[in-house]
């Protein structure tokens, strides 16, 4: 129980940080996605079905937030944290490098999705100008953000299974 309070609040928290405080600060060109980077990390850390359940929290705070068909966010996020528990079985999560590659393959998938759902589909097909000044730099703040406070999430993780 201590668990899904102190995620939740987690959540609550880099739900409030990416969307209220990063587009205020003007020196960064793209914003690191905090909740893409808990989706694919709590998957990776407990499982499929945790996992699963973060991305529902995570895309239904998006859905709320963005305007649009509900769900759509959803939907991806669920999706993330399905395939990212996947990667539990086959390897340790002590290790950095999985994570690091998880999340440059998340932060390609989500902006993908984004571009193909959202500006493709109303005929907008500059893709080389959307890759170069949304998606590089996104993965790259999301990836050096993700070696930052992949390992805190994981700390914590197992200091409140200890407690339970």
């Amino acid at each position: 129980m201590k668990r899904i309070l102190f995620n939740i609040l987690l959540m609550l928290l880099a739900f409030t940080i990416q969307n209220g405080v990063f587009p205020l600060l003007p020196f960064l060109s793209a914003s690191p996605n905090l909740l893409l980077i808990l989706t694919f990390s709590f998957g990776f850390i407990h499982g499929q079905e945790q996992g699963m359940w973060y991305g529902l929290f995570a895309g239904i705070l998006l859905d709320l937030f963005y305007s649009g068909p509900f769900g759509f966010y959803t939907l991806l996020f669920v999706y993330i944290g399905f395939l990212n528990g996947i990667c539990t079985r086959y390897y340790y999560e002590d290790y950095i490098t999985l994570p690091l590659a998880l999340s440059l393959v998340n932060e390609v998938i989500y902006n993908l999705y984004v571009y193909v759902f959202r500006f493709l589909v109303r005929n907008r097909l500059d893709f080389l100008y959307y890759f170069r000044e949304i998606i590089v730099p996104e993965m790259i703040f999301t990836t050096v953000t993700t070696l930052l406070i992949y390992r805190f999430f994981l700390f914590t993780s197992r200091r409140i299974e200890e407690m339970e």
